[in-house]
């Protein structure tokens, strides 16, 4: 069996979102909204506290001139010990997500799916696995592109980066030389970034088998290069953004559910209506709303589902389906919840002949007992460092991105930005994904398709506003989708041939072949089963985007001007992965705060 890649790299070493101290919250926290300060004016009201909301009200907030204040709909993270361990992210804490599903997917075999969005301050980025990918030089260039705003381009972007990253030692100064490269990195930003600190088992299997592969799978030093072919606690933008300086200009207040935004009455303004003013509960069940006014803006940080549910829910989107839904229209914006685009990906366990790996910690409480000790360091283990052993680390200590054949780029067109960006995404994991049965020992191989074709919708079928929305990701109803996560699987294949796995991978995942075998079975036999196993265990990798885009100033589609204003109002913007054009190749929290550093810059700009 042959197959041909453009270009890609393998094995490149995974670099962690981590914050190395506890860090205070430089915002008053309030539960109740009358506690705020009695006659306080608010110059900018956030409607999110997740990870753009707080990263931006932070921004904003260093100007002592701003008053700002931020309305998020859960409780506060601070002191939630469970989210500040590395590792806990391979637990699903339910407690703290909206839990969200799907509609039923054609392209799954008329599955629903659970949709990952997170209940908790600092939203995602209190939870999500901590990678730190950038994506590519092409996924903003193609930003730049589509809006016609070369501030969004690769190289324009870098100072922004440079205000988010802080590249630091992983816990206990490991040798990492060789494992990245210094000279892209930035060592002066908000998020404190590392290596991994812990050696998994598997780690030396993988680099050899990368080595011995050659080409296709050689190393490559740094996926955040912007060419991405080829510990301490979890940082997050309530760790990370809100500073231990404390600032009486900056109010978030918990426990507030935004409802929608409302024209804010004796507002003169050429863009017709003027949206400054929030409608928000913090009891959904007794029908009371209580309304703050912005006296600048009003910023909508609610992500890829919230942000396009609020707008919807304040009558801005398509009239004819807000008017059947009940919801008097007032902006006709078509796009508002279209161009849903997130990365299906399958966690594939293959059980392995070894009972070294992280199984144990997620069903023995004795061998959990023994690695918090570990973690927590030296006033519990006198000697060791503090963010020591596995729980110092995410799931996965290397990543690898590929692109597919020309063969099928050539038959189906490419939905990736360009050269430099990868089409998949494969990454090993030291034991079994999230919950492991009660027997056994495994190692994943997670595929995802990164640059998807699909494109699904956020909507909305009645006018009560907090009635969870539609949603409907339209995973795999592209061809292309489907036959790149086949093709991801001979990439994977080929790569656990490798002799290095020899008498190390005893079973394949229920519906895949055993390794000889998919070498030797009949290429239709082959494709019909690859295609049925697609099918049936593709989910969300928990990044969609683009439900509220940005598009050229004078585009008629889109939501968003290049400056992240809704189109056609006043007062209203939304910053946050709902505003992305397209879905990076990457995971997309870095892209995230990019948007939020170059946002901050663009507000603070207009109001001076």
């Amino acid at each position: 069996m042959t197959f041909t890649w453009i270009r890609s790299f393998c094995a490149a070493t995974v670099l962690l979102c981590l914050s190395t101290l506890i860090i205070s919250s430089s915002a008053v926290i309030y539960d109740q909204y009358s506690d705020l300060p009695l006659g306080k004016e608010y110059n900018f009201v956030i409607a999110g506290g997740g990870t753009a909301g707080l990263a931006l009200a932070s921004r904003l907030s260093e100007n002592s001139a701003f008053n700002v204040l931020v309305l998020e709909a859960a409780t506060s993270s601070i002191g939630v010990f469970n989210i500040t361990v590395p590792y806990f992210s391979t637990r699903n804490m339910l407690q703290y997500d909206w839990n969200l599903t799907t509609t039923v997917q054609s392209g799954l075999g008329d599955r629903w799916l659970f949709f990952p969005r997170r209940f908790i301050l600092g939203g995602s980025s209190s939870i999500n696995g901590m990678f730190y990918t950038r994506s590519s030089v092409d996924d903003f260039n193609r930003f730049a592109g589509v809006t016609g705003d070369d501030g969004w381009s690769w190289d324009n972007i870098q100072q922004y980066l440079a205000l988010n990253e802080r590249l630091v030692s992983p816990a206990g100064n490991p040798n990492t030389a060789g494992e990245f490269d210094p000279d892209v990195h930035y060592i002066g930003g908000a998020v404190d970034v590392s290596l991994p600190s812990f050696s998994q088992n598997i780690d030396s299997k993988v680099l050899d088998a990368a080595h011995k592969l050659g080409g296709v799978y050689s190393y490559n030093e740094d996926v955040n290069s912007g060419m991405p072919l080829g510990l301490g606690r979890r940082s997050s933008s309530v760790t990370a953004y809100l500073s231990d300086e404390s600032r009486d200009n900056l109010d978030v207040l918990v426990n507030a559910r935004v409802a929608r935004v409302v024209p804010t009455k004796n507002r003169n303004t050429t863009a017709g209506y003027s949206f400054r003013t929030v409608d928000f509960t913090q009891n959904i069940t007794d029908g009371t709303f209580i309304q703050v006014t912005a006296s600048k803006e009003v910023i909508i940080c609610g992500g890829a589902v919230g942000s396009p549910q609020i707008l919807l829910n304040s009558g801005i989107g398509n009239s004819t389906a807000l008017s059947a839904a009940g919801i008097t229209p007032l902006i006709d914006l078509p796009s508002v919840g279209q161009n849903l685009s997130d990365q299906p990906f399958i966690a594939n366990a293959f059980l392995a002949n070894t009972s070294n790996t992280y199984d144990d910690i997620n069903r023995n409480d004795t061998v959990l007992k023994e690695a918090l000790t570990e973690w927590l360091g030296e006033d519990r283990l006198p000697g060791v460092f503090r963010g020591a052993g596995p729980l110092g680390d995410t799931f996965a200590n290397q990543i690898s991105y590929y692109r597919v054949s020309e063969e099928l780029t050539g038959h189906y067109g490419d939905f990736s930005a360009g050269v430099t960006s990868p089409h998949l995404e494969i990454y090993p994991g030291n034991g079994y994904f999230l919950t492991p049965p009660t027997t056994g020992y495994y190692l994943s191989m997670t595929t995802v398709v990164v640059s998807p074709a699909s494109r699904g919708s956020i909507t909305v079928n009645d006018s009560n506003p907090f009635t969870p929305p539609l949603i409907d990701p339209g995973y795999l109803t592209v061809d292309f989708d489907v036959a790149a996560m086949k093709e991801a699987f001979k990439i994977l294949y080929t790569f656990l041939n490798a002799s290095v796995w020899d008498d190390y991978i005893l079973e394949p995942p229920v519906g895949l072949p055993s390794i000889p075998d998919f070498f030797t079975m009949n290429s239709t036999q082959l494709d019909a089963q690859l295609e049925s196993y697609v099918c049936n265990s593709t989910s969300s990798l928990a990044h969609p985007v683009g439900t509220v885009a940005m598009s050229a100033k004078n585009a008629s589609y889109g939501v968003l001007d290049p400056d992240l204003k809704v189109k056609g109002v006043d007062g209203l913007r939304v910053v946050d992965a709902s505003a992305f054009p397209f879905v990076t190749c990457s995971h997309t929290q870095v892209p995230v705060y990019v948007f939020v550093e170059r946002a901050a810059e663009i507000i603070k700009a207009s109001w001076q």
